[in-house]
């Protein structure tokens, strides 16, 4: 019999120590935080303000060579309010940690850009309300999406590089007023380059609304001149069959159909080495003359494929909005981090 047992608040381990809210914005905090953030850590601290939440897996797939590293910086982050963190319930399991943006991050990167941090319309509630968002799954997925693009990019040799990623707000900026894409990529490989829209489809939405999408699209690329293709990813083989029967019908009621060169994929698909590997074999175009060449192709085939599609040399107007109606806005991050080799980034 233990005569002397351990009291059970001696057991409880100690929640890390962070700053208040107030603290977290002064200039002392963000004097310590001066010597202590690396280039890597303020890339990501932007990345999340662009991409809204990563999971702990993804921010290892941008920019860190193992989990361990991984958390022992995202604790000291967390620590410092740079990012904050939240596990969503899961009905079986534990579901990763994700994180999101934090005060002294925001406010770290807006003096980083010559912003006010006041205008720059960050609210923490808002970051971590995500936490309760119908729409978190469907981030998450978007993001994972180009994260697997990202790790391919890292790998010694590789051949493919993701060259640009723009979130669904950023898209939205630029052209909300005639289409919504979840996100926008740029995808280089063997000389040859594809930039994309994508449609993250999770098997909720109306199939006739995702067909008329496409009109959107058709407007965008009259307007701007540039045709982009537009890549839907689905969740199983046979929501994709049935997707490309509503895509195909609503492609031949365009008036221009080449404009909007459509392909598609599903996370299911039987035999597709890397399974949630985006630049693989596993697009099937729908239009075009795929019809002539069988099986599935890889992301930079499509760019043969649609020899039409030009990249474009500048980005569109961000908006149409008067001046005084834009909200301040952070440098759009590259989709790859900052060479190892930087002094700073060893951390």
């Amino acid at each position: 019999m233990i005569s002397n047992p351990t009291p059970q608040r001696a057991l409880r381990g100690h929640m890390p120590q962070r700053p208040t809210p107030r603290a977290a914005t002064t200039g002392e905090h963000h004097a310590q935080l001066a010597r202590r953030l690396t280039l890597r850590d303020r890339w990501l601290a932007r990345m999340l303000h662009e991409h809204k939440v990563l999971t702990t897996q993804q921010i290892i797939e941008l920019c860190y060579p193992s989990v361990r590293s991984a958390n022992h910086r995202l604790l000291d982050l967390y620590k410092w309010r740079v990012l904050d963190r939240f596990q969503p319930f899961v009905t079986s399991g534990t579901a990763p940690m994700h994180y999101v943006l934090d005060i002294a991050g925001s406010v770290a990167l807006a003096y980083e850009d010559g912003l006010d941090p006041r205008k720059l319309g960050y609210r923490h509630e808002d970051a971590i309300g995500i936490a309760h968002s119908l729409r978190l799954a469907h981030t998450v997925g978007v993001n994972g999406f180009f994260t697997t693009l990202v790790a391919l990019s890292r790998r010694p040799g590789a051949r493919g590089r993701l060259t640009a990623w723009w979130s669904e707000l950023r898209c939205g900026r630029l052209f909300g007023d005639v289409v919504r894409p979840d996100a926008y990529g740029r995808w280089r490989e063997d000389g040859h380059q594809i930039e994309f829209f994508l449609e993250f489809d999770f098997g909720t939405e109306d199939l006739s609304k995702l067909g008329r999408k496409l009109h959107g699209y058709e407007r965008l690329a009259t307007t701007t001149g540039i045709t982009t293709p537009v890549l839907v990813w689905l969740p199983t083989n046979r929501r994709e069959t049935n997707a490309r029967r509503a895509l195909a019908d609503a492609l031949s009621q365009l008036d221009r159909p080449t404009l909007v060169p459509v392909a598609t994929s599903a996370a299911d698909i039987a035999g597709v080495v890397g399974e949630n590997n985006p630049a693989v074999a596993r697009w099937l175009p729908i239009s075009g003359p795929s019809s002539r060449r069988p099986g599935r192709m890889r992301l930079v085939e499509l760019a043969q494929l649609w020899p039409h599609v030009e990249t474009p040399t500048a980005a569109p107007s961000t908006t149409s909005l008067p001046a005084q109606q834009v909200p301040a806005e952070l440098t759009a991050p590259g989709p790859l981090p900052p060479s190892p080799t930087a002094s700073r980034f060893r951390r």
